[in-house]
């Protein structure tokens, strides 16, 4: 029998991050296609649409009119998921049956007057900008004595449910630390605990010796995918050293963040000339007041095309009812991507 290969046979994939498992089917991605084929038409976009609620000087649903913004901007979302002046409530029945009222703040954050921009096509000193506000926004809304967890994150593309494409993202902020974020506390919690050194440092140190899926690298943080990746091309941005949320950062890390930033959306549009649709987002330690030297920050992207840019990857069937799955390897995905020019296909 042939020897076992992790490029070429079934197997299994443990994420440490959140204590769940990914199949692997990498032969499954030698297959032909033969599903549903698209034609993409770019859409021009003008660099300031009279009829976008985020562009400058325009008047909102609520009536509100937008200042004349000139770089980054930020407001309280006028369609809140989230509202901090809430009554406090509980139910519970037969300890099966619970919920509980959860307070909050959504923040919307426009990276630039320019409606036609996205963030592969922003200067690297713009989405610096961008590191800075979102560095303001962690900090004063999680000083906030009923906040503990703040998200920062993106989604790009109407596939990811973003109805606008002027260039922002979001920030929500609230009460209780969300599922993911909390199945990640507890990992690195116990990591730290066992070892006294930080899980996502120890993961990069394994990533820089190996190389295989290391996409590419500045000074200051390293992005590649994650052995543990579910979405075909899903990538990740770790800084090379301790940090357990963006306030750590230096203006020179700050610049660098943004720099990696750019650098993966660059190569993400490359892969299939398209505005690549994916939905980004930092997760960094709890604003509850305590310390959390156990805390990395990383910020994933997790983007939905699978063979183009109109082939999707959804989850279905068996990713629905039993496991994640994925056909491509994660170190193929990252060979793919590394060889991409970082150089915009617009030019």
């Amino acid at each position: 029998m042939a020897k076992f290969s992790f490029e070429d046979h079934p197997h299994r994939r443990y994420n440490p991050l959140i204590g769940e498992w990914i199949q692997v089917s990498p032969h499954r991605a030698k297959r032909p296609w033969q599903g549903q084929v698209e034609k993409i038409e770019e859409e021009k976009r003008p660099e300031h649409d009279e009829s976008c609620y985020l562009c400058a000087r325009n008047t909102r649903a609520n009536g509100e009119v937008n200042p004349d913004y000139q770089d980054v901007w930020s407001f309280k979302n006028d369609f809140a998921s989230l509202l901090e002046d809430i009554p406090t409530g509980s139910f519970e029945k037969d300890g099966l049956l619970k919920a509980e009222s959860e307070r909050g703040l959504c923040k919307v954050i426009v990276f630039s007057p320019r409606h036609d921009l996205t963030v592969p096509e922003m200067p690297t000193a713009d989405i610096k900008k961008v590191v800075d506000l979102w560095a303001k926004e962690y900090a004063e809304l999680g000083s906030k004595d009923f906040i503990n967890h703040v998200q920062i994150f993106e989604n790009k593309g109407a596939v990811m449910g973003c109805s606008n494409p002027h260039p922002h993202g979001q920030v929500w902020a609230q009460e209780s630390i969300p599922d993911i974020p909390m199945k990640k506390q507890k990992a690195q919690s116990a990591h730290y605990a066992d070892k006294g050194t930080s899980l996502l440092m120890d993961y990069l140190k394994i990533e820089q010796k190996e190389q295989e899926r290391i996409i590419f690298e500045n000074d200051h943080f390293v992005a590649l995918i994650p052995f543990w990746a579910v979405w075909p091309f899903e990538a990740m941005i770790l800084p090379k050293r301790a940090m357990s949320n963006i306030s750590e950062m230096t203006e020179e890390e700050r610049l660098a963040f943004a720099d990696a930033y750019k650098r993966m959306t660059v190569r993400y549009d490359n892969l299939f000339q398209c505005s690549f649709p994916y939905s980004a987002g930092i997760h960094q330690a709890p604003t509850d007041g305590q310390a959390h030297p156990e805390w990395q920050l990383h910020m994933s992207f997790l983007p939905p095309l699978l063979r183009s840019a109109t082939v999707k990857k959804f989850m279905v069937g068996y990713e629905l009812l039993a496991n994640a799955q994925r056909d491509i390897t994660a170190e193929g995905a990252a060979a793919r991507l590394r060889e991409l020019s970082e150089k915009h296909y617009k030019g």
